[in-house]
């Protein structure tokens, strides 16, 4: 994403440098990835009056005397077919660097040079060259009611400017943000300023002439209704469309504009007035919009009044899209209908059928919120990258429909016909109830009431103070509100967590970590028996939990997933392993044994905890193989489990396998035991079904097992009476030339009481001193 400073000035007072604007936006609001300087792109290019132009004779050229201001008139050779006496065109004089090709490897430098035999000094140029538009096609023309003969371009046009290249993916939970006054309301906020919101935004915006509020519809006309249906509003919470009359043809506009160049610093081009114009509130506000040609829409449903369904495709649904690709629709595809006709991909690309020409007189605009979990998987089946799919797929709020389309039909200059207003998926105003010691309390600060207070109001929150409690209600845009953490977050963010001042905790130093002390250990036995630690995706695909035989309603599925293969949660860590043996195998590597400790969640069996997440455990998997195995690979994986256990000193018993849930449905009934300790069943040892093992193309001699590692530090504590964590360990390094006896000797007097294991012994060549480490282990 692009943002203009130049344009961000327009809505915020900047007080600050640029430099530091740019490091306190990466600091409190998102990473900057690139500063474009555009401070001299526009040296030396005026604005000129075209004072005499006269056709070369057999060429397409014309020979014009332009005025740029000065006492003599200058002549330049023009090829452009809108060249004409008396309009203001602008002028790139000789030694200027033409502004499309300054950030390439060889700007081009424009200068003197002779043309069919007639001199010309530099070049009038085309929207194309000034880096606009990307059609060569004419030259600009400007309003000679806004600039004068021999006007600098780039200060008639506001064109020294920073362009700041912004990383979006770190903005992805903030949609408020991927437009130019959200992202002005943040650096209000972060300035310690209150933002000024545009009066086209607030609720109180204007109803055009002739329309109601009506508490069941939405708002919508008098007269000449627009029937709109909804099929779910889980894929549409809402849909604001207005029938409008255009007051004035809808091509390109015939001066250069400040929208155009918005358009151009925001990497977008020029279309038509129309286009313009839902592209340009677009990148000002966030909201996508979209025009279809009204009587075309019409055409297409085979009706008289606009009737527009929003649904889901049906299984083969084609539909040809504006830029002629036809995409043969998915099923969780969302489609705008007229009628019941497709012709749109909502969210994502107009359709052909009813796209906006010149002679399009009768529009349909549309502003509406979709599901970006829908628009997300449509994004990735299409390869449509649109900037209107890009900000839809971060969650549009639904607050701004109803007045950027109001906005829309004043910019183009249009008559509104008919407007209605669907709001089917309101989900109410988000509202945390905190303290002012809450805050300050998990910051480590002590920010005043008042100034807490402050900086919520800037960015647009609401707050109610009752005593030490503080009611903040979020803005309608802030859809990321919820808790009270998002509300320390956001005081922590706008005022600096670099202005946090770093103290020591006044607490004691918090105990070890009990399952990751044990997994540590567990670490080291493992690679000292030969296994390899592997670390695998905790996210998995349908097909990987079939392939194990897995019940895939026992997983979690992502409404979200960043892809089609990282669907589900997974359940059990062996699938995971079989995948990556499947590709040792491959290599070749003739024999094998791979372990990961990870957590799994299983959706039936376990279900939601008291905060009502996914209860989740720490397990262990392993799996051995081999190419030319000898024995029983049960065996084998057995082995592992017994030098686990015993290291813990835990009695296990291997009973039948009866267990039909995951981890146990993999294996074998016959070749595997359930693995019992503690009178509990901690998990299951054997080999694999042939199912499963031809299922992921694995060799014949293959085993495994599964273990809960919550269980065994359960077990290993009551065992010991000692908690993982109670232990303190230390490594001793002596210095001496005496033996290692009675180096022990007097290490064991030092430290009484303690368990002190041999470490390393270390003599240099020629030297009669050695180095002992030793291993100190004591109770806290």
């Amino acid at each position: 994403m692009k943002i203009s400073l130049n344009w961000l000035k327009k809505y915020v007072d900047i007080p600050v440098s640029d430099e530091e604007l740019i490091r306190l936006i990466g600091a409190r609001l998102v990473e900057v990835e690139g500063v474009i300087d555009e401070t001299r792109k526009y040296d030396n290019i005026f604005v000129v009056r075209v004072e005499k132009a006269e056709r070369i004779p057999d060429t397409h050229l014309t020979l014009c005397q332009i005025n740029n201001g000065g006492d003599e008139l200058i002549q330049v050779v023009c090829g452009a077919p809108n060249v004409r006496e008396g309009m203001f065109a602008v002028w790139i004089a000789p030694g200027a660097t033409v502004p499309a090709s300054v950030h390439e490897d060889a700007p081009f430098v424009i200068g003197k040079r002779k043309m069919q035999g007639y001199e010309s000094n530099g070049m009038l140029a085309g929207a194309d060259e000034l880096d606009f538009d990307d059609k060569h096609e004419k030259i600009v023309e400007i309003d000679p009611e806004i600039a004068k003969p021999g006007d600098l371009l780039a200060d008639v046009f506001e064109l020294k400017d920073l362009i700041l290249e912004i990383e979006n993916k770190s903005l992805t939970h903030r949609p408020d943000c991927f437009g130019i006054i959200g992202f002005a309301r943040e650096v209000a906020g972060i300035l310690g300023q209150k933002f000024e919101e545009p009066k086209f935004l607030l609720e109180e915006s204007y109803l055009p002439e002739g329309f109601l509020v009506n508490s069941e519809n939405g708002v919508e006309s008098k007269k000449n209704r627009i029937k709109v249906e909804i099929a779910d509003a889980n894929i549409c919470p809402r849909y604001t469309v207005a029938s409008v009359k255009v007051l004035e043809p809808t091509a390109e506009e015939k001066y250069l504009s400040m929208m155009q160049i918005f358009l151009a610093k925001s990497g977008m081009m020029t279309k038509s007035k129309i286009v313009d114009v839902t592209n340009y509130l677009m990148l000002l506000t966030g909201q996508p919009l979209h025009a279809f040609d009204g009587d075309k829409f019409l055409v297409a449903g085979k009706t008289e009044n606009p009737q527009i369904k929003v649904r889901l495709a049906r299984a083969g649904e084609k539909i040809v899209l504006l830029d002629d690709t036809e995409v043969k629709l998915d099923e969780t595809d969302i489609v705008i209908c007229s009628a019941d006709t497709p012709v749109a991909l909502a969210g994502a690309m107009g359709g052909k059928s009813t796209m906006i020409n010149e002679n399009t007189r009768n529009v349909i605009i549309e502003s509406a919120t979709f599901s970006l979990y829908n628009l997300r998987k449509t994004q990735m089946s299409h390869g449509i990258f649109s900037e209107a799919i890009t900000r839809f797929t971060k969650g549009v709020p639904t607050g701004g429909t109803f007045n950027v389309l109001v906005e829309a039909i004043k910019e183009i200059n249009a008559k509104p016909v008919a407007l209605k207003d669907c709001y089917p998926g309101f989900s109410g105003i988000n509202v945390v109830k905190i303290t002012t010691d809450e805050i300050n309390g998990l910051l480590g600060t002590d920010y005043s009431d008042e100034l807490i207070v402050k900086t919520l109001e800037n960015v647009g929150f609401e707050i109610e103070k009752n005593g030490n409690e503080l009611k903040v209600t979020a803005p309608i845009w802030r859809t990321d509100i919820h808790i009270k953490e998002d509300v320390i977050e956001e005081i922590g963010r706008l005022l600096g967590y670099d202005n946090i001042e770093p103290t020591l905790a006044l607490h004691a130093t918090a105990d070890k970590n009990a399952m990751w002390e044990l997994k540590k250990q567990i670490r080291g036995l493992m690679s000292k028996y030969g296994a390899n630690e592997v670390l695998t995706y905790s996210f998995v695909s349908e097909s990987l939990l079939k392939k194990a035989n897995l019940d895939v309603n026992n997983s979690y599925k992502i409404v979200n997933s960043i892809s089609p293969d990282l669907q589900y949660v997974r359940q059990s860590i062996v699938p995971s392993l079989l995948e990556k043996s499947y590709k040792n195998e491959k290599l070749p590597v003739e024999k094998f044994a791979i372990f990961e400790m990870n957590k799994v969640y299983q959706k039936k069996e376990w279900g939601l905890d008291d905060e009502n997440v996914p209860v989740e455990k720490m397990r262990i998997g392993l799996v051995v193989a081999e190419r030319k195995g000898i024995g029983t690979a049960y065996y084998k994986a057995k082995k592992y489990v017994a030098k686990l256990l015993d290291e813990f000193n835990i009695e296990a018993k291997y009973l039948p396998l009866k267990a039909k849930g995951a981890p146990a449905l993999p294996f074998e009934l016959r070749r595997a035991a359930e693995i019992w300790a503690g009178e509990k069943c901690i998990g299951v040892v054997g080999e694999f079904k042939n199912s499963v093992r031809n299922a992921f193309k694995l060799a014949s001699y293959l085993a495994g097992f599964e273990v809960d590692l919550g269980s065994i530090l359960d077990l290993a504590s009551r065992k010991s009476g000692i908690k993982f964590g109670d232990v303190k360990v230390e490594d001793l390094t002596v210095t001496t030339e005496k033996s290692y006896d009675e180096a022990l000797a007097e290490v064991q007097a030092m430290h009484p009481g303690a368990e002190i294991t041999p470490g390393t012994i270390y003599q240099a060549e020629g030297q009669t001193s050695r180095n002992i480490t030793f291993r100190i282990s004591t109770l806290k």
